[in-house]
């Protein structure tokens, strides 16, 4: 039998999916399972590494059985993960010892201050990894579970212990135990992997203390991650690709090449553009990452990321805090209902202003209000400050990659809103593709997986796949371009400390 789909598993931070992808790259059908939050503390995130299987494998396992599908009708499986998100199991029993902390914990603020106040290690973490030292990526997260979990770090040093994204879970329990491997693009979220020689680094390792038995062997996205041999999902099924969420998106929208960039407007917005072979070295403030990459390509390949904290948020925020719209699609018709925002801005810093800003104690702020502001001006307000924000992150990536944007592909759950996507088009002046099949994430992983199965023959039949989109022109004049750019800059200007 002629295998018929290549199976996504998209396993996010509130939900896990299964996604089933004919050889057109259509998504035919979905299968998603949330699964519970748990904060023990202000700050703390965790999920239970337990909850994160039995959504995801039953996820898997519902798709299947609906279709009626065995492993010949399956030509692979591509896995694409929450990235910095951090297990630690046993690989004796292969139980974890304790819940997985999730990419938003704070809780090792604390150890990376300390780690920044030495010039020379937070230079070593920059030049070997790209990023920059924060609690957000997994090296402190597992160093905090060693040294805190009672007998984890004598485990860890007797090699009995095991550190994986959540990819490497996900693999290790789907092969019964036979594969313990990660991917460039989730090694390289770790603050312990080398960007530029491909490789876990000694001196990371020493700096957090962790122990290199603990870590995953790193295998090309597009690679051999085993074959499913857990008897909860259909058995005997090749995984063959794997990537981290937002680096799957990037190959999803069939950015291949240098220049090419994508927008995922999700709680925040993740803007990545692919830089070839070349590692970029951000001068304002952008992060310099792994890129996927297909099967054959001749070395590693490279993007920078730039990051909206709060995007989507934002327009919770108008639903549930403020009560100015019952339903995130309302705001499209409300913005549209107004000619302009009559002076007001809105600057999202809930969290402070991350790239290119960087500044972690400004606050929020709605100015330029008026008594007869409305409703809907504040409402089109806010949906202006998402596509001011992500214009800053494309002006800086501009600089740092020198070469300018020539159209931005944009996926997530607010790219649907038509406004948003023509205002974003006008701010930016660059087309903006929006695919009909939002499944981008998914996209990637299934492609990563179906090239390196041989479902598909090469990238460019990937990039001859009649994907239908919708495509939005600036059409802005630029004297009030300029005008309203004026006032975001002065507005963000406003709430930064410093």
């Amino acid at each position: 039998m002629t295998a018929r789909y290549v199976i996504a598993l998209d396993q996010g931070t509130t939900s896990s999916r299964a996604v089933l992808v004919d050889a057109q790259g259509r998504a035919v059908d979905a299968v998603q399972n949330p699964f519970p939050q748990i904060y023990p503390q202000p700050g703390w995130v965790e999920h239970a590494p337990s909850d994160i299987l039995s959504s995801q494998l039953g996820a898997l396992a519902e798709l299947t059985v609906t279709h009626g599908l065995g492993p010949g009708d399956i030509a692979a499986i591509g896995i694409t993960n929450q990235r910095e998100t951090t297990v630690v199991w046993n690989r004796e029993t292969g139980r974890p010892v304790g819940n997985a902390i999730v990419w938003q914990c704070r809780r090792t603020a604390p150890l990376i201050e300390a780690i920044k106040r030495d010039a020379g290690a937070a230079r070593a973490i920059a030049d070997k990894t790209g990023l920059v030292p924060d609690a957000y990526f997994s090296a402190s997260k597992i160093k905090w579970l060693l040294d805190n979990v009672p007998g984890a770090r004598g485990d860890a040093r007797a090699g009995r212990l095991a550190f994986g994204t959540v990819d490497s879970w996900l693999v290790w329990t789907l092969t019964n135990g036979a594969v313990h491997a990660t991917d460039p693009t989730n090694a390289s979220r770790t603050l312990l992997y080398d960007i530029h020689r491909g490789r876990w680094d000694d001196e990371l390792l020493e700096l957090f203390d962790i122990p290199a038995s603990m870590l995953p062997e790193v295998r090309p996205s597009a690679g051999d991650f085993g074959v499913t041999a857990n008897p909860a999902v259909v058995q005997g099924v090749p995984i063959r690709g794997v990537a981290g969420d937002q680096q799957a998106a990037l190959f999803g929208q069939r950015c291949f090449a240098a220049g090419e960039a994508k927008n995922t407007y999700g709680t925040g917005c993740f803007l990545l553009m692919h830089t070839g072979g070349e590692a970029c070295r951000s001068a304002h403030g952008l992060i310099t990452t792994l890129a996927a990459s297909a099967p054959g390509a001749a070395g590693l390949e490279y993007a920078l990321e730039g990051s909206v904290f709060t995007a989507g948020a934002l327009v919770q925020w108008l639903r549930d805090e403020l009560g100015l719209v019952d339903a995130a699609a309302e705001t499209e018709a409300l913005a549209e209902s107004v000619p302009d925002t009559g002076g007001v801005y809105v600057v999202p810093a809930f969290t402070g202003l991350g790239a290119p800003h960087w500044d972690a104690e400004a606050r929020g702020a709605i100015l330029g209000l008026t008594r007869g502001t409305s409703r809907a001006q504040v409402v089109r307000a806010a949906l202006e400050a998402l596509a001011y924000q992500v214009r800053d992150l494309v002006v800086a990536m501009e600089a740092d990659a020198g070469v300018p944007l020539r159209e931005l592909n944009v996926d997530g759950g607010a790219s649907a809103n038509g406004f948003l996507m023509q205002f974003q088009s006008d701010i930016l002046r660059t087309p903006l593709i929006r695919p009909q099949n939002t499944e981008a994430t998914a996209l990637g992983a299934a492609f990563l997986a179906g090239l390196s199965a041989g479902f598909w023959r090469d990238a460019e039949e990937l990039r001859d796949l009649p994907f239908a989109s919708d495509r939005f022109e600036p059409r802005m004049g630029e004297e009030r371009r300029a005008r309203l750019l004026d006032g975001w800059s002065r507005a963000v200007g406003r709430t930064m400390t410093r």
